[in-house]
């Protein structure tokens, strides 16, 4: 019978047939350029179908049916081979099967302890903005201090308020986070505690692998930084990636300010750190890059993890020029930039933009701020990112840029 009929008797895909046709499992005839599948190859399959239903993997099988083949009427082909083979199979089975156990029972134990802490987990008290941290701030418009205003206090922390200056400014405080400006507060985004795995699933594994080498470089070096009593300031915190892996590496003496534009964003982090019951001293800002509402020369490290890289998407200037106001003179970099080797035609970079994207001009713009580089590095090159990245073109290559430097 033809390749269609015999895989239509044996309720296999014609593919699979094939497959086994390749690996020379099955070798049917072929006349005219069409193969024949005999009482042979049925023999063959139906070997196939049983050796793979005990285990034994397609090139086991091959190995078998090469004994088979050569040891025709041999005596030791069922009596001592085929035995020998069987047992060897028992006994791995026997010990995958105890290996499995083990690994069941530390499953078990893993779940047991999970669901031990759901079950005593209990209401923390909300985050908010440290009462000690309102004279940090200062206003956008004349610089003036600003005075808390019909605040809801829960242990020293403003979760609800109003911020004033004597200029009539005013800036709001909700649910813990200061607000500045017309924020985004409808993400298209649905953030919630699924979100990270959701992230992973959808983006590419080499975009991740930079990502993630990117990360561990970054924090190799800030935990050699001495961050006690330092003022950190991070652009665009997105969901936290970088926050929460050097969470642990912050001193409680240390201020961290997180900055993004994106409303829905900023709660979902903060949430996160609710749930641990978080001890450090973080500011979540909602607000324009331009416009955090804090005091010139106040900050000690910045740390730009592709927040000027993804400001450059809709903007020619380099945003460390812009926000350098916020940085002490004797200030620390630690910079992740996304960087094309090349343009396609079709590019999403607007022309005006692309500056910021060429790792020469980034250099220069780094350079002009006066930060002398202590260490720095570029990853490789990568052609896809994924949902959530989704500024790549077929035909451009795209690598990460990592600074570490003083000025």
């Amino acid at each position: 019978m033809r390749i269609g009929k015999f895989a239509e008797t044996n309720k296999l895909s014609i593919d699979t047939i094939r497959h086994y046709m390749d690996l020379e499992l099955i070798i049917p005839e072929k006349h005219n350029g069409q193969y024949y599948f005999d009482s042979r190859c049925q023999k063959d399959l139906d070997d196939i179908l049983n050796f793979k239903s005990m285990g034994f993997s397609l090139n086991d099988i091959k190995t078998i049916f090469f004994y088979k083949g050569f040891g025709m009427f041999a005596a030791y082909q069922e009596d001592v081979y085929y035995k020998a083979l069987f047992m060897d199979k028992y006994k791995k089975l026997e010990n995958d099967i105890d290996k499995l156990i083990k690994i069941k029972d530390k499953l078990q134990i893993k779940i047991e302890n999970l669901n031990l802490v759901d079950s005593t987990f209990k209401e923390i008290d909300p985050l908010g903005i440290d009462l000690r941290n309102l004279s940090f701030f200062k206003c956008n418009k004349c610089s003036g201090n600003l005075i808390l205003m019909d605040g809801v206090i829960n242990n020293n922390q403003v979760i609800e308020g109003k911020l004033k200056c004597s200029c009539g400014e005013e800036y709001y405080i909700e649910d813990g986070i200061l607000k500045v400006g017309e924020v985004c507060t409808k993400s298209k985004v649905n953030f919630n505690h699924d979100f990270v795995m959701e992230y992973v699933n959808v983006t590419d594994t080499s975009y991740l692998d930079n990502l993630r080498k990117g990360f561990e470089w970054m924090f190799r070096k800030i935990s050699d930084c001495n961050l006690n009593n330092k003022v950190l300031l991070e652009l665009g915190t997105g969901v936290g990636f970088f926050l929460r892996n050097i969470y642990n590496e912050i001193p409680d003496n240390c201020l961290y300010i997180a900055v993004d534009h994106d409303f829905d964003r900023q709660k979902f982090l903060k949430s996160l750190f609710e749930r641990i019951d978080c001890k450090k001293n973080i500011i979540f800002i909602c607000s324009d890059f331009l416009e955090v509402p804090i005091k010139e020369k106040s900050v000690d490290i910045v740390l730009d993890i592709s927040g000027t890289s993804n400001y450059s998407f809709e903007h020619e200037d380099f945003l460390l020029n812009l926000v350098d106001s916020y940085i002490k003179d004797d200030g620390y970099l630690f910079g992740l930039y996304i960087l094309f080797e090349n343009f396609s035609t079709n590019s999403l970079i607007e022309n005006n933009y692309r500056k910021n994207f060429i790792l020469k001009n980034v250099k220069e713009s780094i350079g002009t701020l006066k930060y002398k580089s202590s260490d720095e590095k570029t990853w490789e090159f990568v052609e896809k990112g994924g949902k959530y990245d989704d500024y790549f073109v077929e035909g451009e290559k795209i690598y990460t840029y990592s600074f570490y430097g003083k000025r």
